[in-house]
C-alpha cells in the first residue's frame, strides 16, 4: 500500500486549497503634515511682477492656474506679507481653510495645487521648503493666447498703456540726466555719448539733450547768474 501522503498548507496559512492567497494591506499615501514657505527672491521679476492679490492676477492668472492655485498664492502671499522671513503651514488646515478638506494626501488636492502652482513657475520645492513667489510674472505670449478672447483684449491693452508708461517714464529719466550734465556744463556731443552709454536709446538720447538745452537757457533767462 503506497503510504504517501500530501504536505498541507504552510504552517500559518488560512487559504484554502484552490483559492487564491488574499491580497496584501495597502496603506493611504498620506502626504507631510507641514511645509515651511519662505520668499522666492528673483530682483527681474519682483521689479515688474503683479502681487498675487491683484486685479491682473485675478483676471489673467486665474483662468490659467485654476481658482484653488490662485487663491493658494493669495493666502501664501498674505503670510508672507505677515512674515518676510518665511513660516510653517500647517497643511490639514490650510486645506480645510480653500474648502478642500482636512485630509491631506500626496495626490490629493492640495498638494496637487502646490505641484501646479511649481509647474508654473509661481513657486519651487526644495525638500520641506516651499519657495513662493512675492510678485508674479506677466503672461507670456502663449498663455495670453489661450484666454477668452475678452480677456485676451482686455490684456494686450493693458499691456500697450504699460509699455506707453514705460516709454514715458524712461525719456522723463533721460531728460533728467541731459539736463544735469547740460548744467556741469558738459558739451552736446559728449551728453549724448554719455546718454548711450547708460543705455538710452539714440533718438531717446537727443530728445534729452534737446530739451535740456532748452530748459537750461529757460532757467537762465528767469535767473540769469550775477
Amino acid at each position: 500500500m503506497d503510504t504517501t501522503t500530501t504536505a498541507g498548507p504552510a504552517t500559518g496559512s488560512t487559504a484554502r486549497p484552490g483559492s487564491a492567497p488574499p491580497p496584501p494591506a495597502r496603506s493611504r499615501p498620506h502626504g507631510p503634515c507641514s511645509l515651511r514657505v519662505e520668499p522666492w527672491v528673483d530682483p527681474a521679476i519682483d521689479q515688474v511682477g503683479h502681487d498675487p492679490r491683484s486685479s491682473y492676477v485675478e483676471l489673467f492668472w486665474l483662468p490659467v492656474l485654476g481658482p484653488t492655485s490662485t487663491l493658494l498664492l493669495r493666502r501664501l502671499a498674505d503670510g508672507l506679507e505677515d512674515e518676510p522671513e518665511g513660516f510653517d503651514v500647517d497643511l490639514a488646515a490650510a486645506s480645510r481653510a480653500l474648502g478642500l478638506g482636512g485630509h491631506v494626501t500626496r495626490h490629493g488636492p492640495l498638494l496637487r495645487s502646490v505641484e501646479r502652482c511649481c509647474t508654473f513657475g509661481m513657486a519651487q520645492q526644495l525638500d520641506e521648503r516651499l519657495l513662493v513667489r512675492r510678485a508674479l510674472p506677466p503672461l507670456n505670449q502663449r498663455q495670453v493666447g489661450r484666454l477668452p478672447r475678452d480677456l485676451r483684449l482686455r490684456h494686450d491693452a493693458l499691456a500697450q498703456e504699460t509699455a506707453a508708461a514705460g516709454v514715458k517714464e524712461r525719456r522723463r529719466r533721460a531728460r533728467s540726466l541731459a539736463l544735469t550734465l547740460v548744467e556741469l556744463g558738459e558739451a552736446d556731443d559728449d551728453v549724448e555719448r554719455q546718454l548711450h552709454r547708460w543705455r538710452f536709446h539714440p533718438a531717446v538720447a537727443h530728445d534729452a539733450l534737446r530739451w535740456a538745452r532748452t530748459e537750461h537757457s529757460q532757467r537762465m533767462t528767469v535767473d540769469p547768474i550775477g
